[in-house]
């Protein structure tokens, strides 16, 4: 989740619609310019007695931010508490519970992109070395309850804490319990961003197949693959899903203003400190009749806030965010951007893509995003096929995609080599989440104590 600084300088209320319109328009690049951003996130975990360690004891959390200071980090904090650090590989930032996440730089190549993952990962080591923790790369905490983890001191979790209860049965779960990998992508016009996102967003469920890792739930297998894209179906109805609107004809970015327009509220930023709105109206806000804040106009900052608000499995801000795959090991977050950038950056490859999907029905495409949690690759899709009969035509896809990229390291290797992980996985029928079951069920005996072997 987003990070805001406590330091941003007030600036003139919102004046018209074209302000709404304008972070998505600030997003058009020419492809020469497109970049590639990654954000990761990881559980921590104290080694003495897999404890997730709280924010102020020793060896906690605000520990672990302070020894970063050696790689050249800086703080950020919010009303007098350290939330972030800042460095030339982007953001290291705290998740709800303590869970660590990297929203890197944006990057020209994957290589970049691997290299800048493997430095925040031995960073990590080392921190972790030093201060008797680890880091668990899993979609969900596998045995803690939401009771048994901490709560970190940023204000927007305060208030979303407070209102998830009220809108659906699981975020909690998806704040307090989850990691992800997401990847951030660009585009050059309108059209070329309606195109990637309704293409993103109908293949998104194989993203979340072929990354399912989260089977377990306070101990035991939870009936899931993926149980953390499980919790986003019941976390809140108004800011999640598969937003049918953007395969309609006309969609743009008028449209998606008019969609955060209905998202509600969380929140309003002002003197340093998050401003309680759960459920309000932003456009309220726009006529100076929001309750939190009655009489004043929100700022083009406000928006950005609540842009970052509504979590659907494709979010536009002023870049794409791909958000259906579960956290991971090393090799599968250098792979997640490999599988969007093959997909996404070469225009014959997009085409192709969406060549793939394009006639699947909305009731099609719901159906086959509700299956997936379960089946992963078994998920049915349109023609009576299987989600993994598609998947080795993507890859084929992405490979060309990257190919023609040609963005070669200095041993000339292009950058088909990251998608290594999720051909093993297409080849071998079986995700993540299955492979651990196996452990699970066969030389764990049941002990999900040993799947912190499995840490980073």
């Amino acid at each position: 989740m987003s990070t805001r600084k406590a330091s941003e300088a007030e600036e003139r209320p919102i004046e018209s619609r074209d302000d709404l319109v304008q972070p998505m328009q600030a997003g058009e690049k020419p492809p020469a310019r497109w970049k590639i951003g990654t954000e990761h996130e990881k559980l921590v975990f104290r080694h003495e007695d897999k404890r997730a360690p709280s924010y102020d004891e020793k060896g906690g959390i605000f520990d672990i931010l302070m020894a970063m200071r050696q790689f050249g980090w800086e703080p950020v904090e919010e009303n007098g508490k350290v939330i972030a650090m800042s460095g030339d590989d982007g953001t290291i930032s705290l998740e709800p519970a303590g869970q660590l996440e990297l929203s890197g730089a944006p990057l020209d190549n994957l290589h970049q992109t691997c290299a800048e993952t493997g430095r925040h990962l031995q960073q990590c080591k080392k921190v972790g070395e030093e201060m008797g923790v680890g880091f668990l790369g899993l979609g969900m905490w596998p045995d803690k309850t939401r009771a048994e983890l901490p709560v970190m001191p940023k204000g927007r979790y305060d208030i979303m804490l407070r209102h998830m209860p009220r809108v659906g049965n699981l975020g909690l779960d998806m704040m307090l319990r989850t990691c992800t990998i997401q990847v951030n992508l660009d585009y050059a016009s309108e059209a070329c961003m309606a195109k990637k996102f309704r293409t993103s967003l109908a293949l998104q469920p194989l993203a979340t197949a072929l990354f399912a890792n989260s089977p377990f739930t306070e101990g035991k297998p939870n009936g899931f693959l993926s149980f953390r894209s499980h919790i986003w179906s019941d976390t809140d109805p108004h800011r999640t899903g598969m937003l049918p609107f953007v395969f309609e004809d006309g969609f743009g970015y008028e449209r998606y203003v008019d969609y955060m327009l209905d998202v509600p509220m969380y929140f309003v930023f002002r003197d340093g400190k998050y401003i309680d709105a759960a459920g309000q109206s932003f456009r309220d806000f726009l006529k100076g009749e929001l309750p939190a804040l009655p009489g004043e106009l929100p700022t083009p900052s406000d928006w950005t806030d609540h842009l970052s608000t509504a979590f659907p499995e494709v979010r536009l801000k002023s870049f794409l965010e791909m958000r259906g795959a579960d956290g991971g090991p090393w090799n599968r977050i250098c792979a997640l951007p490999a599988f969007w950038v093959g997909l996404l950056y070469d225009g014959a490859a997009l085409d192709a893509a969406w060549d793939l999907v394009k006639d699947w029905s909305m009731e099609e495409r719901e159906a086959l995003r509700n299956a997936v949690p379960k089946l992963a690759l078994d998920a049915p899709i349109p023609g009576g096929r299987k989600l993994r009969d598609l998947a080795g035509e993507v890859l084929g896809i992405v490979h060309s995609g990257l190919s023609a990229r040609a963005r070669l390291d200095s041993g000339g290797s292009d950058e088909t080599g990251f998608l290594n992980p999720l051909r093993e996985i297409v080849k071998s029928g079986k995700v993540p989440a299955q492979r651990l079951l196996d452990k699970f069920h066969g030389e764990w005996g049941g002990d999900i104590s040993r799947v912190y072997e499995e840490a980073f």
